[in-house]
This record gives C-alpha cells, structure tokens and sequence, in this order.
C-alpha cells in the first residue's frame, strides 16, 4: 500500500522491436498508470521503432542512416512478431484476433497511455547510432539518455525490460 503523498513508479526499458512485446510493454504501463503509478517507458534500440511515424519524413541522412531507416519498421503498424511471424501473416492474424476480441491495437495503446500520461522516452545515444531524428518519430515523447532513465529507475518499485 502506498503512503500518504507518494507515487509509486514504474519503469520499463522497451529493447525489442517485435510487435508482440510492445503489445505487453504497453499493456502493463496502462494498467500501471490506472493504478496511478507514474511510468516511464524508455526505448532504446529496436524499441525506437514504434515510436516512428508510418510515413517518411524528409531528413538528411548518410548512406548508413538511410540504410538502417529503410530496414527497420516504420511504425508500431509495421512491426514483427518475436515467433510465428511468418512473412508478415502473424501480425495480420494477430491483429484479426485482437479485433475480434476487441482489445485495442498497438497504436492505440500508445495513444492512451500518452492520454494516460506515461512518459514516453527516446534513447537520443540509440537514435544517434540508428540514425534517427526527433521529426521522424511522434509527437508528444520526450527525448534523453540513460541517465535520465536511471533517475527515474531508482525512484521505481517495479523495473522491466522488455
């Protein structure tokens, strides 16, 4: 039970690009952030790609950042699964049952917990080494390195890396 006057935290590191771990990275950080806590999610690596927009935007990149942005997944619509993916028809099939059984979507699961106030956070070292830039991934996230992850870790009862 939480005391008068404080927040319990929650932290989770999203490493995985894969469509079913984001699914459940952002499934506990809802629940946690209905449960009041404060939760940070921070993405570094191929974490990064659901925060990127579906569509291109026009930036400057070198021939090794253009490669990677062209070889990873544009958006959390346009991620794997992590086992079955099977060419792309896990996903759909996935995404057929979540429908069906009306449970919401990736990309609206990233809209409430934004609406929820989970703080959204993008690895700047990882983005660096990718390639990536701010106008490429979504709007509303913040942006920083692993020592502002750690500050938020420390004051955290539950940490997950996902």
């Amino acid at each position: 039970m939480t005391q008068v006057g404080t927040t319990e935290r929650t932290t989770i590191v999203l490493f995985s690009g894969d469509l079913d771990k984001s699914i459940a990275a952002f499934i506990i950080a809802n629940g946690a952030a209905a449960y009041d806590h404060e939760v940070t999610i921070f993405f570094t690596f191929w974490g990064l790609n659901a925060l990127r927009k579906d569509q291109p935007v026009p930036v400057k990149k070198g021939l090794l950042e253009k490669a990677f942005a062209w070889m990873m997944p544009r958006g959390s619509k346009k991620l794997g699964l992590s086992r079955m993916n099977f060419a792309g028809a896990g996903p759909a099939m996935i995404k057929h049952v979540m429908k069906k059984h009306n449970a919401l979507s990736l990309p609206q699961l990233i809209e409430l917990a934004q609406a929820q106030g989970v703080k959204l956070v993008a690895c700047t070292m990882t983005m660096d080494l990718l390639g990536l830039q701010q106008e490429e991934l979504l709007d509303g996230i913040e942006y920083a390195g692993v020592a502002a992850y750690l500050g938020d870790a420390t004051e955290a009862k539950v940490n997950l890396f996902i």
